[in-house]
């Protein structure tokens, strides 16, 4: 008998689903709701992406993502644009009012923004302490209750107008407290410093400029938004220094697109006396511990064999990395080397995607520009409101106080003989016509001040009044006054802040590159071809001495080429294509090894022959084919050249008829054609037009008579005509002459060939 247990859980009508399990295991009475995976993706995932993009990952037009303005915010705040450092630990405690992702979080984004670690071409933050440094990846910060922070002097530019509603102000997470939501930075903070962030689906990646060059350019976007900025700003400028590798093109698609990489390379000194090589500048996308694993890597591994130790020497004095060479290395060449396979040379792609209004837009670097200066405008105009209001107050109270002045008496005698203090004010208004508010100004007015100097100095304090309210009227009213404004403070920022470039600029042209090539060792040496298709590659120096080259038995050698190892060679075969192979990827052979079956490595067909070889390293001259139908095609080498270097190409001359010669040749030369009625002519290659199209089936040269063929071509002076001009012609095609016993001086061509 079967277990009960085991007949439950095999009875279909009785084993309980899985949803009836849940459903029991949790208490829950109601079936489980499901709903298609696109509402919990709208409902759930995507509020949450929106959350990343705009208030985590991407920064806005003042250049600060929402973690680096709440922490900047804190410290002015605090007091610390212009008192003492305080420890860091403090700013951390006092951020998190404003910031709730825990004080590393928020200890991390400080660190970043100091001086003492070097991210930023214009730190934020004047730091005492260990920081770390950015060129770093082992060096670690020392903890907040160690360091020490202030807000720096630029920051005076961050948070000019703060105080005059420039911002608008918004709660923070639990509403207690109210912070900006941009701070308005009164120079394109956006292109000065560099910020990278990662959201969901997208992510930015900006560069940093030289402060100078960009207020520089702002000022002449102003004055003319067609200028070519690349002409004041040619190219970034990074806090690690390094050299820029400059290609107009691809800065031109960053300035214009806001996207694009840029190369750059590391510095480097030389020390010829001690054989060392000290590198002080990296890129800034990469840490010194990562190259110096790189070199390490590429010793063990052979690849580089000139570098006997490296060593990490950083101390206070800043990076150094110190490649010691061996002895006759040649340092240049080396660091070339170096740039190609390490990130000695890095690259740093550009992806300028910025929040604008709320939406996350890629601009290159003149519509930053543009989009900068359009809400710095806005930002001064909200300025200079809060100021007009105030004087416009000012104003009306002092106006309030010129009537009382014009009997000075009767506001006395009114505030004497009022009974009760809360009717002084409504008296005032009554007895003088005058507005709640100036009648608080005046009486509130002390009785020292009731004299002749007091009433002089508030009469030209009204009319310096009036003359400000319509001088701020008139700048609210044009905008080319406006702008001025603009210019005269970004001209301050570039006397106050600017520094000359740290990243010097170098045509990508100019720069010394290293190609794969140079690790290819270059020698002479010869092909051999054999009738069975084995191919022989021997080093002329092992040739020297080598005695009779091995093949199998029946089988001998057909063709021999020489060459160096760095060039290429072309093997032409019956079905009309060629071969391509770089020598240095053929294997050397000894004299006493057959080779390798050249077959094998061309994939070549089952009835397919190589009729020709040829090794060549410019692709110079031309190639000349003859058919059995009569006919020769002159073809440029360069049309064989191909720049994805290709194996195989087909169709690689003439299909209509068998080849029966092939020739390569630099100029023209003298040749001797036959045919099979035993008739020949001399002629000069110069008769046959060039042709650019490889698979061209040329002229006519021999014209056939009686089912004749042409059957070989050779070069005159391989003949041994004892008169030549006998078979010569001038143009083409040509019948031939019959083959004249006296005139061959190899009577084994009259026997065998022909």
């Amino acid at each position: 008998m079967k277990k009960k247990g085991k007949e439950t859980a095999g009875d279909p009508q009785i084993r309980p689903s899985l949803k009836e399990l849940l459903r029991e295991s949790s208490g829950l009475q109601q079936p489980v709701r499901t709903e298609p995976i696109t509402e919990t993706l709208e409902k759930n995932y995507m509020p949450y992406a929106m959350s990343v993009i705009v208030s985590r990952a991407i920064p806005e037009i003042d250049g600060f993502k929402p973690s680096h303005r709440k922490l900047l915010y804190t410290m002015y705040k605090m007091g610390l644009l212009t008192g003492n450092r305080t420890k860091s630990a403090n700013v951390v405690g006092q951020t998190m009012k404003l910031n709730p992702h825990g004080d590393l979080a928020i200890y991390e984004t400080m660190v970043r923004l100091t001086r003492g670690n070097g991210a930023l071409l214009h730190p934020y933050i004047d730091s005492k302490g260990n920081f770390g440094r950015q060129y770093s990846r082992d060096m670690q910060f020392a903890a907040s209750r160690y360091t020490e922070v202030r807000l720096d002097k630029i920051c005076e530019e961050l948070f000019r107008g703060l105080d005059k509603d420039a911002v608008d102000f918004s709660d923070n997470y639990d509403g207690t407290m109210k912070e900006p939501t941009l701070l308005p930075a009164t120079f394109p903070s956006i292109l000065v410093n560099s910020n990278q962030g990662i959201a969901v689906g997208m992510a930015s990646n900006i560069c940093s400029f030289n402060l100078a060059e960009v207020c520089r350019a702002t000022i002449a976007f102003m004055k003319d938004p067609t200028k070519d900025l690349m002409e004041i700003m040619p190219a970034p400028d990074f806090p690690g220094g390094g050299i820029i590798l400059y290609d107009e093109e691809t800065m031109r698609q960053v300035f214009e697109n806001g996207r694009g990489p840029i190369r750059v390379r590391s510095k480097f000194r030389i020390d010829r006396k001690n054989n060392m090589i000290d590198i002080y500048e990296i890129p800034y996308s990469t840490t010194a511990e990562a190259i110096i694993d790189e070199i390490s890597e590429l010793v063990r591994s052979g690849k580089i064999k000139e570098i006997s130790d490296v060593r990490d020497e950083t101390d206070l004095d800043g990076l150094k990395i110190s490649i010691e060479c061996k002895r006759g290395a040649d340092p240049n060449a080396l660091m070339t080397k170096l740039f190609r396979f390490t990130k000695l040379e890095d690259t740093f792609s550009c992806n300028f995607n910025v929040l604008i209004n709320g939406m996350p837009r890629v601009l290159g670097v003149k519509a930053l520009i543009g989009e900068w200066l359009s809400w710095r405008r806005s930002c001064l105009k909200r300025e200079l409101l809060h100021d007009l209001q105030k004087k416009e107050s000012r104003l009306h109270l002092l106006d309030g106080l010129a009537k009382i002045l014009l009997d000075i008496d009767q506001a006395i005698a009114i505030i004497r003989n009022t009974e009760w203090e809360a009717d002084v004010i409504p008296n005032l208004m009554k007895g003088f016509d005058i507005d709640e508010p100036q009648a608080e100004y005046v009486a509130e007015i002390k009785l020292r001040n009731i004299n002749r100097q007091y009433i002089i100095n508030r009469t030209a304090d009204r009319e310096q009044l009036v003359n400000e309210i319509a001088d701020l009227r008139d700048i609210l009213g044009k905008p080319k006054r406006l702008d001025s404004l603009i210019v005269t403070t970004i001209e301050g920022v570039i006397k106050r802040f600017g520094k000359d470039r740290k990243s010097e600029l170098l045509k990508a042209e100019q720069a010394v590159t290293f190609s794969d090539d140079n690790l290819i060792e270059d020698y002479r040496l010869k092909l051999f071809l054999t009738e069975h298709g084995y191919l022989k590659k021997l080093p002329l120096t092992s040739l020297r001495s080598a005695g009779e080259l091995k093949t199998k038995e029946e089988d001998r050698i057909i063709i021999e080429s020489e060459g160096k190892n760095k060039s290429e060679v072309l093997f032409f075969s019956s079905a009309c294509c060629v071969y391509k192979m770089r020598i240095h990827e053929i294997a050397d052979t000894k004299p006493s090894e057959l080779g390798i079956y050249l077959p094998n490595i061309l994939s070549s067909e089952t009835n397919e022959r190589i009729l020709y070889m040829l090794i060549t390293e410019e692709y110079e001259g031309e190639m000349l084919f003859a058919y059995e139908n009569g006919k020769m095609s002159r073809i440029p080498l360069c049309s064989y050249e191909t720049k994805q270097n290709r194996k195989k190409l087909i169709h690689a001359c003439y299909e209509g008829s068998p080849i029966v010669s092939i020739h390569y040749q630099k100029e023209p030369e003298d040749y001797a054609a036959f045919s099979s009625l035993r008739k020949a002519i001399v002629f000069s290659s110069a008769l046959i037009p060039v042709k650019s199209t490889r698979s061209s089936q040329g002229v006519q040269l021999l014209v056939s008579k009686k089912g004749s063929r042409m059957i070989s071509v050779r070069r005159l002076s391989e003949v041994g005509f004892s008169d030549p001009e006998y078979y010569r012609i001038r143009k083409t095609p040509a019948i031939g002459y019959y083959l004249k016993e006296e005139t061959l001086e190899n009577r084994q061509l009259s026997m065998g060939e022909v």
